[in-house]
Parts: C-alpha cells; sequence; structure tokens
C-alpha cells in the first residue's frame, strides 16, 4: 500500500494544521492537491474539495502515534486549547481501548484523527506480527 485520500475545504487553512498541529510533513504538488507523511513509506493525497467535504465517521480516522501517555495528554490539552486556532471540531477524552491510551479529535474538514500511545513502540508492526487473532469462522452466540 503506498497512500491513501482525504478531502479539505482550502489547502492552505488545512496545511497549517497538518504542519503546525499535527508535526506531518506536507508538499503542495498540484493547485488543489498536496501530500502528507509521519515518516514511513505511506503517504496521505489531501484533496482541495471546497464547501463539498463529506461528513466522517471517528470510525474511518487516521492514527498519529506518540512515544508515551504524556504525550497523548499533552496533545489532547493543546486540541482544546487550540480549537479557535486550527477550527478543531470535536475531541474525546483519551482512554485505554483496543491496546492503547488515545483519544480522537475531528479537524475542520471532518477528518478523524487518532492520537495514540502504544506500549509495544509503533502498533504498525506488532498489527502483523502477531497475526490472526480472531477466527471469522466461529459464530458469536448470545
Amino acid at each position: 500500500m503506498s497512500h491513501g485520500t482525504l478531502e479539505c475545504r482550502e489547502l492552505a487553512t488545512s496545511r497549517k494544521f497538518y504542519e503546525e498541529f499535527l508535526g506531518l510533513e506536507v508538499v503542495q504538488h498540484s493547485p488543489v492537491s498536496m501530500a502528507l507523511r509521519c515518516g514511513f513509506k505511506f503517504h496521505i493525497v489531501c484533496v482541495e474539495v471546497g464547501s463539498e467535504v463529506h461528513s466522517m465517521s471517528f470510525l474511518t480516522h487516521w492514527g498519529i502515534d506518540v512515544s508515551s501517555r504524556e504525550e497523548v495528554d499533552a496533545a489532547h490539552e493543546a486540541a482544546q486549547r487550540l480549537k479557535e486556532t486550527y477550527g478543531i471540531q470535536n475531541t474525546t477524552n483519551p482512554v485505554e481501548q483496543h491496546g492503547v491510551y488515545s483519544f480522537y479529535l475531528q479537524d475542520r474538514d471532518n477528518n478523524w484523527w487518532e492520537v495514540q500511545y502504544y506500549a509495544g513502540g509503533f502498533q504498525h508492526e506488532d498489527m502483523f506480527d502477531f497475526g490472526d487473532r480472531y477466527d471469522s469462522s466461529m459464530t458469536l452466540t448470545a
């Protein structure tokens, strides 16, 4: 896999959020799109669509790994404090869930981001190294 795509209302304002708040590297290669990345060999293409941005569920989010619980808490505090500056629409409280300590935020373009700390380092490798942990051939009963 090489990339994913998200929408934004206006490139310059969204770029400021991606670079300054999320700490992503951003480059613009066309009048209506830019690419975002955070170190891995994967990038996100952000396409300017104006007021036509679609609503998103937090279940379809982008994850950002940080190095400690304290960084999650600091990012949450910053999201609350800088809500107006960056147009952050919603935030959840940090909680322990699905093996990480994290919170979600919704940016000005309706995209959801999960800022998470995984005690094992980066969840990306472990997700596949652990292999299947659920047998989809089994049926659940009440």
